[in-house]
């Protein structure tokens, strides 16, 4: 039995301030450029804003991308182009500079951050700040077996809360948040399948290597097993990580929960995330008010959980590749919107002197004496 009360949740989240979301669309309306032709831009800022408490809205200047990783026991059965337990080789790609987040963050000076959740490798190969959070090396097989105990569901879980409560405290004001698993696409799909209430063919994607028909089709046999023993648990949601999601999964829902507690906006990746922000919102519904959906990637399973969770992608690149690339591409989006909601400047108030020549004309011309 767990000692995590996750309905604490529902009562510590507070929606972004709505007041304040009033003076900002009424800031934009006096600026010089018209409401509403700046597109999503103008939503963009007066969400920040809100979520901020602030008007105008202060720039985005420490962002941070938080990447969870992991190895999934199902990558055994051929549901990924990457080798099963090859999740730990893509984390020392990315911190060696090697990897497509490495190079945008790079890019945007953005620093990058990973935790190893449930990596199936030595941690004396990797450095000792990835590792110290690990709570087993690879989750279960979740067509036949759970990924986890209870116990580590929890650990990982207030793993993922720990971490936030970091970055929040560091004085990071945006996370762009993202994985690096094998596997992790396929134990998405099972979760969002079953809080959605859809079969397995609804869900399943090529991934982020993208898979023949063959593997396709493995792959959705293997959330259709999963998706048989999700469905007895779905109203416990630590139960059901600990069932069919991983220690990465259960570590970034509950990072995303305690990030909406402290206030702290969120960017959503791809489909991995998006799953863990269902769960999330089953857990607290006011949760999602904090996250932005970054892009579209064209995963089946990414869709529907945002569709069900009312977000919409920033962007549709169709990238795949997970490791928070794709929230990187909008960040710049993201902090557009801030600088054009805090510098654009009102109009001027209309000047009174005109009113005030015009009535003194009038005056005049009436003690002006009528012709006979």
């Amino acid at each position: 039995m767990s000692s995590l009360n996750l309905d604490d949740f529902t009562d510590l989240i507070e929606r972004p301030d709505g007041g304040v979301r009033r003076d900002a669309e009424a800031r934009r309306e006096r600026q010089v450029v018209p409401p509403g032709s700046l597109g999503r831009l103008d939503d963009l800022g007066e969400w920040l804003a809100a979520a901020q408490s602030a008007v105008p809205v202060r720039p985005v200047e420490r962002p941070r991308v938080v990447l969870f990783a992991g190895d999934h026991g199902v990558a055994e059965l051929g549901v990924s182009a990457r080798p099963a337990g090859g999740a730990g080789e893509l984390v020392r790609q990315v911190l060696e500079g090697g990897r497509p987040v490495s190079v945008l963050a790079r890019r945007l000076g953005v620093p990058v951050r990973i935790v190893d959740m449930a990596l199936d490798c030595d941690p004396e190969s990797l450095p000792e700040d990835v590792v110290r959070h690990r709570v087993r090396r690879g989750s279960g097989r979740i067509d036949v077996e759970d990924a986890l105990t209870l116990q580590e569901a929890e650990a990982a879980f207030r793993a993922g809360v720990a971490v936030a409560d970091e970055e929040a405290d560091s004085g990071t004001d945006l996370v762009v948040l993202g994985d690096v698993s094998v596997g992790g696409t396929t134990v998405a799909g099972v979760l969002v399948a079953a809080l959605c209430g859809v079969d397995a063919s609804v869900v399943t994607g090529r991934g982020g290597l993208a898979i023949d028909d063959l593997a396709w089709m493995r792959k959705c046999a293997a959330i259709r097993d999963a998706l048989r023993r999700a469905r007895p648990v779905l109203g416990d949601q630590l139960q059901l990580l600990a069932t069919v999601g991983g220690a990465d999964f259960a570590a970034m829902t509950g990072f995303l929960l305690q990030s909406a507690v402290r206030k702290l906006p969120v960017v959503l990746d791809g489909v991995v995330t998006a799953a863990c922000a269902l769960v999330g919102q089953r857990i607290a519904f006011r949760a999602p008010d904090w996250w932005l959906a970054a892009h579209d990637s064209g995963e089946p399973g990414q869709a529907k959980a945002l569709d069900r969770m009312a977000l919409e992608p920033l962007l549709t690149q169709g990238v795949t590749v997970g490791e928070g690339a794709g929230g990187l591409l909008a960040l710049p989006l993201v902090q557009a919107a801030a600088a054009l909601a805090a510098e654009l400047p009102e109009k001027p108030k209309e000047s009174e002197e005109p009113e005030t020549a015009e009535a003194t004309d009038a005056s005049e011309a009436s003690e002006v004496p009528s012709e006979q």
